[in-house]
């Protein structure tokens, strides 16, 4: 656990100290993000912060390779080499994208390229832990790493919207999915589980941890193209890791339902933006219009409308993200029955939490 949390603060470090380099080069090349009709902020903000997540991602792989309980990892680099270099196209083409504005189905084709390369690199899926279901093609399993990678970047691309709302959504399911990853090694090779999945997921949840205090609302920096996409990348890549290759057999009868929770955590972890997502697809496919095409009805944009401040809209979504992320984790450790109420009584609260402004609106109209 220590080597875990090292590589965290390594990564978040970096990704803390860089931000503000980029910052500037940011302001100094007018690379802005432009006032539109349905964005939030009001003044000119630089973005491409996701070239100093990505440098604490190269950080934290660098201090990895030369700590002893993780350094077996790189003697098959291939995953590894995956990830990074995936990760670096999709930061190049965020950046180009941060300052000339790409059509979707360019950066679609970019997503795909970089998605297909990490595939080929040995970061696939190889079965689905679902009644022992086994991928027998290798090239169907590469198509459905791609299109899970495609659905992860791009549902993480549509939740990113307000102030510290992506970078603080993805690193409190990231830390969950860690904890789930952690215990699996750990139960299930217990004299070394040093494990690839816990390694990504600790650099994503470092390198958003650092980007946080630059982006928390008023955000001094946005992290663009380049860094939804990369953190979104970040995500599949550990998910595929773990959900790919995990035999369900292996987790305890004992505890509740191990059959469907490598399938159900990352669904869990990813809530917001995939229900973000699907509702953001059937609604402009119902009105006519593209799938990717832009509008001002997002999960953010309506907590805005029920009269939530900025930060407090924010706030509430950190909440059912983690309602969603740490109450699926809690069923691989404690039975259901103590989880259930629990859980259900964190959901009351955060829905109050939620909808408390249309409340007290409504009990003042009565009154």
């Amino acid at each position: 656990m220590r080597a875990y949390l090292f590589i965290v603060l390594v990564s978040a470090i970096t990704c803390y100290l860089v931000t503000p380099m980029v910052r500037r080069i940011a302001e100094r090349g007018l690379i802005f993000s432009p006032l539109r009709d349905r964005d939030v902020h009001s003044v000119p903000t630089p973005r491409m912060g996701g070239v100093a997540m990505f440098a604490g991602l190269l950080a934290g792989l660098a201090f990895a390779s030369g700590t002893p309980f993780l350094e077996r990892l790189f003697d098959a680099p291939g995953p590894i080499v995956g990830v990074a270099g995936a990760g670096a196209m999709l930061c190049l083409l965020g950046v180009i994208d941060d300052i000339w504005d790409l059509n979707w189905i360019t950066k679609l084709a970019g997503q795909t390229m970089a998605a297909g390369f990490m595939a080929l690199n040995g970061v696939s899926l190889l079965s689905i832990p679902f009644n022992g279901v086994i991928i027998g093609s290798p090239r169907m399993s590469i198509v459905i790493t791609v299109l899970v990678v495609l659905v992860t970047i791009n549902a993480v691309n549509f939740v990113d919207g307000l102030d510290g709302l992506a970078a603080g959504v993805v690193s409190i399911g990231g830390a969950a999915f860690f904890a789930y990853s952690y215990m699996l090694a750990r139960d299930t090779s217990p004299d070394s589980y040093a494990n690839l999945a816990s390694l990504i997921i600790a650099l994503l949840v470092g390198a958003c941890l650092g980007f946080l205090p630059h982006n928390f609302n008023p955000a001094r920096i946005f992290m663009g193209d380049s860094g939804s996409m990369l953190i979104g990348l970040l995500l599949a890549a550990s998910t595929i890791r773990v959900t790919g290759q995990v035999d369900p057999a292996v987790l305890s009868d004992e505890r509740a339902l191990p059959t469907f929770l490598p399938i159900i955590l990352p669904i869990a972890v990813m809530a917001l933006p995939l229900i973000d997502l699907m509702l953001a697809v059937v609604r402009r496919m119902a009105a006519g219009k593209s799938p990717f095409s832009a509008d001002a009805k997002h999960l953010h944009h309506r907590m805005l409308r029920l009269g939530h401040s900025h930060a407090r809209a924010v706030l509430i979504m950190y909440l059912w993200t983690a309602d969603f992320a740490f109450g699926s984790v809690a069923f691989l450790v404690y039975p259901a029955g103590a989880v259930i109420p629990i859980l259900a009584g964190a959901v009351v609260v955060t829905l109050a939490l939620t909808f408390s402004p249309f409340l007290l609106h409504r009990k003042k109209t009565l009154a």
